[in-house]
């Protein structure tokens, strides 16, 4: 899949990895990145199949968003500002979940789902992201938690580049979460961090 100019991959959010659906610049929607399926999916330390590995999630979050606006280029960096809220629902006796995510800033809004499958078979999650600007699903992306830090891979394209992209999770606190994603154009060896969310959960 090809990101054009100022496009970034959007999967974040709270969690993780979500789209930039519209913006004030009319910059197209970035999609999130497609998995080879020949990467290995973390184990899990949650619980011993992983199934549950997103309970700690439901709920809503106030997050806060930070996005690169042209990763892997030579320009300088400008980061583009969001915020808003996140709400993790539950599916399927906890086995599956959606995330919502609604942030706004001065570069425009970004509105997304992001629709998470356990697969018990392979014990790795699968993530599909919504672009809600076209309604169309993405590729999904796998992967698990290990030591408390969901690690998720996958190949992508960067203009006529070919390149890598990582997405960790972190849980912080019981109240505070964290996520980043993160390009490689050399293999893996360098990443470049491009989105960073830090999410923080509203009590009722």
């Amino acid at each position: 899949m090809t990101i054009s100019h100022r496009r970034i991959l959007s999967a974040s959010l709270s969690a993780v990895l979500l789209l930039l659906a519209t913006a004030a610049s009319g910059a197209a929607a970035p999609s999130p990145v497609p998995l080879s399926p020949a990467a290995p999916a973390p184990a899990s330390s949650a619980t011993a199949d992983g199934q549950r590995d997103f309970d700690w999630e439901i709920g809503t979050w106030r997050t806060s968003v930070r996005v690169l606006a042209d990763p892997l280029s030579d320009s300088p960096d400008e980061w583009l500002e969001f915020s808003g809220t996140s709400t993790v629902r539950p599916l399927a006796d906890r086995r599956a979940n959606v995330v919502e995510l609604a942030v706004s800033g001065p570069a425009g809004s970004i509105d997304a789902i992001n629709l998470r499958l356990y697969e018990p078979q392979a014990q790795r999650w699968s993530l599909t992201f919504v672009n809600l600007r076209d309604g169309l699903l993405t590729p999904a992306v796998y992967g698990g938690f290990r030591d408390g830090v969901g690690e998720f891979y996958g190949d992508d394209r960067l203009g006529d580049r070919p390149i890598k992209v990582r997405f960790l999770v972190t849980r912080v606190g019981r109240d505070e979460a964290r996520f980043e994603q993160a390009f490689s154009a050399d293999g893996g060896e360098t990443w470049e961090t491009n989105w960073v969310a830090v999410d923080h959960r509203v009590r009722r």
